[in-house]
């Protein structure tokens, strides 16, 4: 197989203080005033055997996007071996532009660099339109430890089992700073309604013990390997808030397939301290309210296979459940007396039967509609010679330090530039 690596990068404005960042939209972005943990990321490939393709998806926000983009571009001028090529605002534009000359209009929400499942979707038809055949997902602040990490990745990927069923997507495991694969939440009195670290905890004591491929409850967004024909057929959901990667495999279950666990492929995870967890408690409610009712809308729906709590136990199944609603709102008081972010806590608590849960009811029947819409995207996109020679184009205005001009699209114009010169580190599957 020829898999793509694909690197998302969350960037962020400069911060001052320990207050600074609270109302970011993701969990541990850059600071665009601090080094960030990318180039440690890219060192540790460097080791890994059939490395080809490395695509790094630059995110930002509060305005820093090209400042962003010029710091990833000095990181991986450090690594000149390495086929890197980086999708920032300029290139996002030039997707965008090829979705409008094909019909689709404005997608900047579902496939762009604003918000997790946007940006995992940019990466997926990036890699499309480049004619990989299977992409492998990791985080900045990840190290790769193992050189067999890449074959390890595509082991079982397309095959079928004993029993005929076709392996399409399939998560490892990550091993934290104390080198150990087990949450490190704590049963506290305060998160007596809230055991997520020992559901988890519960799960993969019994997956570690299985064979080497098993079904799986649990993904890990970093550590994550797709086959094109499941992310050809099945997107990220752009209106879940975070754990898209979860949210992930019930989208496959709902549409008849699985994400497989390897026990045996995984790689070193070492996130930056949390700074806010109140505020990240407050985005778990909108994304719990958010998938309950996700799955119940899709219960009503013919053409969906139904997903019960109990077909995921002992996690996420719990969180699925009834009384949701209950259990966030005692979590979040409880929380409020002893922990940090008091403030955040209590008015998650109030959240929890106001607008998150406004926004899961009015939201959860969208990403259903956009799968059609995904589904021809995605056909259309496939090998896209006129928009590959487009980020070529721009590839290499990066590589030699050069601005990323995305001149204005008409509906007759094409990408396609005949007299296109230079050298490009990009290793490009050519499917023709």
């Amino acid at each position: 197989m020829n898999p793509a690596v694909i690197i998302p990068t969350f960037h962020t404005k400069a911060m001052r203080s320990r207050r600074d960042g609270s109302d970011s939209m993701y969990d541990h972005p850059t600071p665009i005033n601090q080094p960030g943990d990318l180039s440690r990321c890219l060192e540790s490939l460097q080791k890994v055997e059939g490395l080809g393709q490395v695509i790094i998806l630059v995110a930002s926000e509060y305005g820093v996007g090209d400042e962003a983009a010029a710091k990833v571009r000095e990181i991986t001028t450090a690594f000149p071996q390495m086929h890197t090529l980086i999708i920032a605002d300029a290139e996002a534009q030039l997707v965008q532009q090829r979705l409008e000359q094909l019909g689709f209009g404005d997608m900047s929400f579902e496939i762009g660099l604003e918000g997790y499942s946007a940006v995992r979707n940019l990466g997926l038809v990036v890699a499309q339109v480049l004619g990989f055949d299977s992409v492998v997902f990791i985080d900045d602040d990840e190290v790769v430890e193992d050189s067999e990490f890449l074959a390890k990745a595509m082991y079982g990927l397309g095959k079928l089992t004993k029993k005929g069923i076709p392996i399409l997507a399939k998560s490892g495991f990550y091993f934290n700073s104390e080198g150990t694969y087990y949450s490190l939440s704590q049963s506290k009195w305060y998160n007596h309604f809230w055991q997520k670290g020992r559901a988890f905890n519960n799960w993969i004591s019994k997956a570690m013990q299985g064979p080497r491929l098993s079904r799986s409850n649990h993904v890990c967004g970093g550590c994550l390997a797709l086959h094109r024909e499941a992310f050809r057929r099945l997107s990220f959901d752009p209106w879940i808030v975070r754990g898209e990667d979860l949210d992930y495999l019930l989208n496959l279950r709902m549409y008849g397939s699985d994400i497989w666990f390897d026990n045996q492929w995984s790689l070193l995870h070492l996130p930056p301290k949390e700074r806010h967890e109140g505020h990240r408690f407050r985005r778990d409610i909108y994304r719990w309210l958010y998938e309950y009712h996700k799955i119940e809308f899709s219960h009503a729906q013919i053409d969906l296979l139904q997903i019960k709590p109990s077909s995921l136990m002992p996690y996420p199944g719990p969180f699925l459940e009834p009384g949701l609603e209950k259990r966030i709102k005692r979590t979040a008081f409880l929380r409020s007396l002893v922990r940090p972010d008091k403030r955040a806590y209590r008015a998650a608590a109030k959240e929890a039967s106001g607008e998150a849960l406004i926004y899961a009811q009015d939201n959860c029947t969208k990403y259903f509609s956009f799968q059609f819409t995904w589904v021809e995207i995605m056909q259309r996109m496939e090998s896209d010679r006129g928009l590959q020679q487009a980020l070529v184009k721009a590839a290499i205005a990066r590589q030699a330090g050069e601005e990323v001009v995305v001149e204005e699209a008409t509906s007759t114009s094409t990408y396609f530039d005949p007299g296109l010169t230079g050298e490009i580190q990009l290793n490009i599957a050519d499917n023709e």
